[in-house]
C-alpha cells in the first residue's frame, strides 16, 4: 500500500495524458477559454427561450446589488415593490437597499456581542467562538431575519437613503466594523473572566454598539425617521404622500401580512427528516425578533406551492446555490447546459444530499420567482427568475432556471400558507424546532 506519490506513478500519469487525444483537445481549449463556454451543449443552448406560460403581473426593472452580498434583502424588496406598484399603478420603483443594510448591520453587531457574552465560557479556539468571530456582520441573511428588520424598521424609498460607495462595495466597511467587533469581543470576554457584574457588562456592550452606529453613519449615512413620497402612475397622474414613517410606508403602501408567509426548505441530508422544523443556533439579527424557522419538505411539495403562488399572481422569494451549472451572460441555470463529464473525461456523481454533506453545495443566493412555464399537463419545464445583478445578462437581468436545476440546487422558498395543505401549515405553526449547528449548510445564505 502506497501512501505517497512515487515518481513511477507520476510517469504513468504523464504517459496516460500523452495517449489521450480527447484530453489534449480539452487542454488546448481550456488554456485559452472560459470552461463554461467550452463545455456548453449546443443542443441545450439553442433551446434557451425566455417565454413562459405563467408570469405574475407588475414586474419592474432589474435592480443591482453590485459588489455586496445583500441578495436576500434585494429579493425581499423586489417582492414588496410588486405589491406597491400594483396598489399605485406605477411602472417602476425601488426601495432603499441601504436603509435595510444599515439596520441589519447594527442589529447583527448587537446579536454578535450578545452571543459573545453567552459563550464566554468557551475557549477562544473552540469551534463556536471561531465561527462567531469569522464574519459577525456578513452581508447575507435569512428570511426570518428579513421579517424581523421589516417589522421593526419598515422601509423607505431609495430616494430617501440612496446607495453609497460603501453599500455597493461593502468589503471595506465590513472589514473595519468586524475589526472593531473582534476588539470588543476580546474586551468582553476578558471582563467576564474577571467577574464584571451584569449591569456594567451590558452598559459597556451598549456603548460598543454606539460606536458601531457611528461607523455605519460614516459609511452609509443616517436613516430617515420621517419623509414625504411623491410619484406619478402609469397614466401620469401625480401622487404625494406626506408625513410618512418607514413603518407606516410599509403598512400602508406595501400592505403584506408577513405572518402569513411560510419558509420551506428541501434538505435531503441524512441527519434531517421531512416534516420536521429546523432552526439554526446563533443565526439571527434582531434579538427580540422571531428565530429562524424552516419546514423541511419533499421537493415536489415545495415545487407545488411555488407553482400555486405564481398562478395566483404572488412572486416567490427563494434561496439556492446559484453558481452551479450557471451561464451568467446568458442568464441560464440548467444542469443539462454543460457536459462537464465529457469535457473532463470523468463523471461528477454526487447527489443533492451528498453535495450538502460533503461541502459541494449550500445556499449562496436569494432571488425571486416571477414566472413558471408549464406544459399541457401542468408539469413545470422552467422558471422565470428576477435576479439582482443588473440588466446586462439574461433577458435584461431576468434569468431562466430549468426544472431539473430547481430539483438539484434550490433549497428554500417562502410562500403564503394558503398555498400549502393544512397539515404543513399546522406543522410549521405548532411543531417544536430542532436546533442545527451554526455551520450547517441550511444557514449558509446568511454568510
Amino acid at each position: 500500500m502506497n501512501k505517497s506519490l512515487t515518481l513511477k506513478m507520476i510517469e504513468s500519469y504523464q504517459q496516460s495524458c500523452e495517449t489521450d487525444s480527447k484530453l489534449k483537445l480539452s487542454r488546448n481549449a481550456a488554456t485559452q477559454n472560459e470552461i463554461t463556454d467550452l463545455a456548453m451543449d449546443w443542443n441545450q443552448f439553442r433551446k434557451i427561450d425566455h417565454s413562459f406560460s405563467n408570469t405574475i403581473s407588475g414586474e419592474m426593472k432589474i435592480t443591482n446589488q453590485k459588489s455586496s452580498g445583500r441578495c436576500w434583502g434585494f429579493a425581499g424588496l423586489n417582492l414588496f415593490r410588486i405589491y406597491l406598484g400594483r396598489k399605485h399603478n406605477i411602472r417602476n420603483f425601488e426601495f432603499s437597499q441601504t436603509y435595510f443594510m444599515f439596520w441589519d448591520k447594527l442589529e447583527k453587531s448587537n446579536y454578535f456581542l450578545n452571543s459573545i457574552i453567552q459563550t464566554a465560557e468557551s475557549s477562544s479556539d473552540s469551534r463556536i467562538i471561531m465561527h462567531l468571530l469569522e464574519s459577525p456582520i456578513q452581508d447575507g441573511g435569512q428570511w426570518d431575519m428579513w421579517v424581523n428588520l421589516i417589522n421593526k424598521y419598515g422601509v423607505v424609498p431609495k430616494s430617501e437613503m440612496p446607495e453609497t460607495y460603501q453599500s455597493s462595495q461593502s468589503m471595506r466597511m465590513n472589514r473595519m466594523i468586524t475589526r472593531k467587533l473582534r476588539e470588543f469581543a476580546k474586551e468582553l470576554r476578558y471582563l467576564i473572566k474577571n467577574n464584571i457584574n451584569n449591569e456594567d457588562l451590558y452598559e459597556l456592550k451598549n456603548q460598543m454598539i454606539s460606536t458601531v452606529y457611528k461607523m455605519l453613519v460614516i459609511h452609509l449615512g443616517e436613516p430617515p425617521n420621517n419623509f414625504n413620497w411623491q410619484t406619478r402612475d402609469k397614466k401620469k397622474n401625480f401622487m404625494r404622500f406626506e408625513d410618512l414613517t418607514p413603518q407606516s410606508f410599509f403598512k400602508d403602501h406595501v400592505s403584506i401580512d408577513l405572518s402569513n408567509l411560510i419558509c420551506l426548505i428541501n434538505c435531503p441530508m441524512s441527519d434531517k427528516k421531512y416534516k420536521d422544523i429546523y432552526s439554526v443556533k446563533y443565526l439571527g439579527n434582531v434579538i427580540e425578533g422571531q428565530p429562524i424557522r424552516y419546514l423541511n419538505v419533499e421537493i415536489d411539495i415545495l415545487k407545488k406551492a411555488a407553482i400555486e403562488s405564481i398562478k395566483n399572481d404572488d412572486p416567490v422569494w427563494f434561496g439556492c446555490d446559484v453558481g452551479k451549472y450557471l451561464h451568467r451572460s446568458h442568464g441560464v441555470m440548467d444542469t443539462n447546459l454543460f457536459d462537464f463529464d465529457l469535457f473532463y473525461g470523468t463523471k461528477f456523481s454526487l447527489d443533492k444530499a451528498s453535495r450538502l454533506e460533503y461541502g459541494e453545495s449550500k445556499m449562496t443566493h436569494a432571488m425571486l420567482f416571477t414566472g413558471v412555464d408549464l406544459d399541457s399537463k401542468g408539469v413545470p419545464q422552467k422558471w422565470r427568475v428576477e435576479n439582482s445583478w443588473g440588466d446586462r445578462n439574461g433577458e435584461k437581468g431576468f434569468y431562466i432556471m430549468s426544472d431539473e436545476w430547481f430539483d438539484e440546487y434550490l433549497y428554500e422558498i417562502v410562500v403564503n400558507k394558503r398555498y400549502l395543505q393544512d397539515e404543513y401549515v399546522k406543522l410549521y405553526e405548532e411543531k417544536e424546532a430542532k436546533l442545527l449547528p451554526p455551520w450547517d449548510p441550511m444557514g449558509a445564505l446568511a454568510k
